[in-house]
């Protein structure tokens, strides 16, 4: 929640001087043309820009969605055998599907914003065939395809036994290379700065929905029945005591230094208790 809102709140400044030709914007632009001009290798540049393509970026998505679909569907019906924490997980779809829709999103937000503030682009792009260049398409796409594409595996069956320092290895990993799309789109000229930085924060906003979404409705939240082991696979059956075949429900907590069994303790009028290790079921009152 504070990243979307933090990040929410970025973006509406940004805007907010990239259309009222604020400050920010006079040396947004001189920046965008000394990263343009300067020495980054251009083919390693426009490497980077690709990135941010819609046909590089959306295959690489689908395919993390259906492994992750399908992984989060082997655990959910392991768990309708075998709970996992006493628990079943459901919704095991929803995941996949959030970051499907987060990416759908994208052009959803971004070409109205460019058509509204038709931000003329940089130098190199002069002539071309529209001025509408915030917020960078290819940056926002960058940022919510590979940010959702790391969070399913980190969030799902197989990320949940990753160790702490793989799972930063990846999210660094994902962070330096929407940096280089970043730089990657300014050193080739098609965008400026704040263009790229205004996306940044549009995928914050997209990616805290989807984990609010997935914290909220998705496995593990909810999304799952009580369900004792051994019951047979239906969900929500009363546990059995596997000792007498009763309900476990009316066994008492076993204390300290007695034998493990499911027979209850009915107190007798003299105080005393039958039940294992009491010499006997008869009462003397």
């Amino acid at each position: 929640m504070v990243v979307g809102l933090v990040s929410a709140l970025l973006f509406a400044v940004l805007t907010w001087q990239v259309a009222g030709h604020g400050p920010l914007r006079t040396l947004d632009e001189r920046l965008g043309r000394a990263v343009a001009g300067g020495g980054f290798p251009s083919s390693a540049a426009h490497f980077l820009a690709d990135l941010g393509n819609t046909a590089v970026a959306l295959p690489l998505l689908v395919l993390v969605m259906l492994w992750t679909g399908w992984r989060g569907g082997q655990e959910w019906r392991r768990g309708s055998r075998e709970a996992v924490d006493g628990v079943v997980r459901g919704r095991w779809w929803l995941p996949p599907l959030a970051a499907g829709a987060a990416l759908a999103a994208v052009p959803a937000l971004v070409v109205p914003l460019k058509l509204w503030l038709a931000r003329p682009g940089p130098p190199q792009m002069t002539g071309g065939l529209h001025d509408g260049f915030y917020p960078s398409g290819h940056a926002a796409t960058a940022a919510v395809a590979y940010g959702a594409a790391v969070l399913l595996v980190l969030r799902g069956p197989a990320g949940r036994e990753r160790r702490r320092r793989g799972r930063r290895a990846t999210v660094a990993g994902v962070i330096v290379v929407e940096a280089g799309v970043g730089v990657g789109l300014v050193r080739c000229g098609y965008h400026w700065p704040l263009d790229v930085l205004g996306s940044w924060c549009l995928a914050g906003v997209l990616l805290a929905a989807w984990c609010a979404v997935c914290g909220r409705w998705g496995p593990g939240a909810g999304g799952g029945r009580n369900r004792a082991p051994g019951a047979d696979g239906l969900w929500g059956a009363t546990p059995q005591c596997p000792a007498t075949g009763g309900p476990r429900s009316a066994v008492p907590k076993r204390p300290r230094g007695r034998s493990a069994d499911c027979r209850t303790e009915a107190p007798h009028g003299d105080g005393r208790r039958t039940g294992p290790g009491t010499g006997g079921g008869r009462s003397s009152g």
